[in-house]
């Protein structure tokens, strides 16, 4: 008894502890259990309460990002280059034709299809491909028609087809046309700019995209919408005049026309603020019609195309010669007769000039006395100018893809390179480049930088943004006064004549350079690049103005193709601009003949002309003679009215050529080395005393 009792006392003693445990194991589960819940909801509602509450309003909204309406482009005076206009754009949501069987789906969209594709003159097969691509993997979105006319997106909306939603999109327009395509750009589709000040400053004039939400059904289907509206783009105000931009580009599409060149530049500055009055290229193209332009003549040749300037670089050398104080206009210089030797290479001038005044070799653009002045000036010196002028560097106008040109360090010049150098060779520059270095010239020594942008304004209209500058002296005042006389020599009494202005003094610079052809490596004999850039009047210059002519046909040099160009702009802006006549000159017509009257020589006309001056020279009596390295050969003939006919000089030396131009009074403008391989004005014309003959030189097989 003892013994039972006691295993029950032991019993009871055990049975609550073994409860006891599991009522806590039960209780601590739950309350585990509780903990768990608990932290997966914290977790869900706050740390995931953003993405959870993004995943819901995406499964019951439909949101759609809205173009917002881009700034627009004015030019200095107000007047409208681009704008946006509405338009209509088509958009499908397969969902809403979603059958009860997949073959019900399909008959829906082919029936939409064949009625909406003859409305948007649109394949009606490939119409039905797509939307049933886009039922296949669910698309509640797709875009069928973009930037279609409002009328046309008013009948669409009319036919209420099930799916069919209509927007209102804005589209770039551009009221000029072609004018000013190379500097206000063009968008692409989406609304993106994707040249010149439209992408330049895209982020500016694009403004912030507004939000189109539509609220879903369970089963998918719109009941409402709401907008959060774009905030339109900001207005970007150009440096340009839309009067002088015509000007410029009417003046350079026409000689580009008349010369067969292939490109031409034509740009206008004011050198006082640096504003770019006008940048024209020819040939240009429609913004509005973007897409049948060629990528190339997209591409801007004023910012982009660098060129070996030849003689209008030679203001460098003159320009560090003047401010080291190494010459004075009225110093004298030997020419040397036309020849130098730098370190072992003979170069020479175009003419046999001897002995002349600073200001004359400029005039006469001697390539000697320009590597004397360099020679004089240094190698580390000559460079040092030519980057305060801003050579080797970009000028930092607003506009994509601008080039620095080309600008080796004098570590790596060859020994002779300061002779070319000093004469416009073995350097790149761009057309924006040299004008602005002329207009450091024309502000009295101080170099202000090339600039597009006179100021931003905001939707309301209110000023954000006006650009700060950058300037600095690159020569003294007098340095700079002394190189605007001596330009103006160039045009009075040089090789830029046909530069002169009607009611204003001018002053510049012709260059004629040799291209580099890309086969051989070595200067091209036929294609050369024509230029001048000036400014005017000389006293206190409004403008200055560039003019490139790329590989013109015939008559390819600066002072024939540039030079009239020059003075067809300047003659038409100035007054325009409000700027007083400074002198009463007027031109002869007989000495600056319309632009239009340009000779244009090409081989088939020069071999008719060759033909016709022998038969002409077998008729007239022989009347100089001289005597060359081959013995006596007949030069020339006379003509009427006391002027000789151009002698047949093929085939001969530098030397001979240089003594027949001197005796006959001529001036040589030479290019090349070797013997003579063509010449301007071919055998037989009838020239004057004085006149300029332009002779090419080349080794001949």
């Amino acid at each position: 008894m003892s013994v039972m009792s006691a295993a029950i006392s032991v019993q009871s003693r055990t049975r609550p502890d073994t409860s006891l445990r599991r009522a806590l194991f039960v209780a601590a589960f739950i309350v585990f259990w509780m903990m768990a819940v608990t932290a997966r909801l914290i977790y869900l509602q706050v740390s995931r309460h953003d993405s959870l509450t993004e995943r819901a309003r995406q499964q019951q909204q439909g949101a759609l990002e809205t173009s917002p309406q881009r700034g627009q482009l004015l030019d200095r005076q107000g007047r409208e280059l681009a704008r946006s206009v509405d338009t209509s754009s088509i958009f499908f949501d397969c969902g809403e034709l979603k059958g009860a069987t997949e073959k019900e789906t399909s008959a829906n969209l082919e029936c939409t299809a064949q009625v909406l594709a003859p409305a948007l003159a649109i394949s009606e097969k490939e119409l039905t491909r797509k939307l049933k691509e886009a039922a296949a993997i669910g698309s509640r979105f797709l875009w069928v028609a973009r930037r279609l006319s409002p009328t046309l997106g008013e009948r669409l909306e009319s036919l209420r087809l099930p799916g069919v939603h209509l927007r209102m999109e804005p589209k770039r327009y551009y009221p000029n046309g072609s004018l000013a395509a190379h500097v206000v750009g063009f968008v692409g589709l989406d609304n993106i700019g994707l040249g010149g000040v439209e992408q330049y400053y895209n982020q500016k004039i694009t403004g912030e995209p507004g939000r189109l939400y539509l609220e879903r059904d369970s089963a998918g289907t719109p009941y409402e919408s709401f907008e959060i509206p774009s905030k339109p783009g900001q207005t970007v105000v150009l440096t340009l005049d839309q009067a002088v931009q015509y000007r410029a580009e009417q003046a350079i599409s026409a000689a580009v026309q008349r010369s067969h060149a292939k490109s031409g530049t034509a740009i206008v500055i004011d050198p006082h603020t640096g504003e770019i009055l006008a940048l024209a290229n020819a040939p240009s193209f429609d913004p509005n019609e973007v897409g049948a332009a060629a990528l190339e003549v997209r591409r801007n040749p004023a910012v982009q195309n660098f060129y070996e300037p030849g003689s209008t670089f030679k203001i460098v050398a003159y320009s560090a010669a003047l401010e080291m104080g190494l010459v004075k206009p009225d110093d004298h210089i030997d020419c040397q007769m036309g020849s130098i030797t730098v370190a072992g290479r003979l170069i020479h001038d175009h003419h046999a000039f001897g002995t002349l005044t600073i200001a004359q070799a400029l005039a006469k653009s001697s390539n000697v006395a320009a590597i004397k002045l360099g020679l004089r000036v240094g190698d580390n010196k000559m460079y040092e100018y030519m980057k305060r002028f801003g050579f080797g560097s970009p000028t930092g106008i607003e506009l994509p893809a601008e080039s620095a040109g080309s600008l080796r360090s004098v570590s790596r010049w060859q020994p002779s390179s300061i002779g070319s150098i000093a004469m416009g060779q073995e350097i790149g520059v761009t057309a924006l480049q040299m004008a602005a270095a002329y207009g450091a010239l024309a502000n009295n020594g101080v170099r202000v930088s090339p600039h597009l942008l006179r100021e931003i304004r905001s939707s309301t209209g209110a000023v954000v943004y006006r650009p700060n500058v950058e300037q600095h002296r690159v020569i003294s005042d007098a340095a700079a006064a002394s190189l605007r006389g001596m330009l103006e020599g160039v045009t009075l009494n040089g090789t830029a004549k046909k530069a002169q202005l009607n009611g204003y003094t001018a002053a510049g610079k012709t260059g004629t350079a040799q291209k580099i052809d890309p086969k051989t490596k070595a200067y091209s004999k036929t294609k050369y690049i024509g230029s001048f850039v000036g400014f005017a009047p000389v006293s206190n210059p409004a403008v200055v103005i560039i003019v490139v002519m790329d590989e013109p046909v015939g008559s390819y040099h600066g002072g024939e193709v540039a030079a009239p160009i020059f003075r067809e702009i300047a003659e038409q802006i100035l007054p325009e601009l409000g700027v007083a006549p400074d002198t009463e000159f007027k031109p002869s017509p007989e000495l600056f003949a319309d632009v239009e009257q340009i000779p244009l020589i090409n081989d088939k006309v020069r071999s008719e002309q060759t033909e016709a001056a022998q038969a002409r020279l077998e008729t007239l009596p022989r009347v100089a003679k001289l005597q060359a390295d081959g013995g006596e050969i007949v030069y020339a003939a006379a003509a009427a009215g006391g002027a000789v006919l151009m002698p047949d000089l093929r085939g001969q030396s530098v030397r001979d050529v240089a003594r027949t131009c001197a005796q006959l009074g001529l001036q040589l403008e030479a290019h090349g080395e070797g013997r003579v391989t063509r010449q301007n004005p071919t055998p037989g014309m009838e020239v004057e005393s004085g006149q300029v003959v332009y002779i090419d030189f080349g080794r001949i097989n």
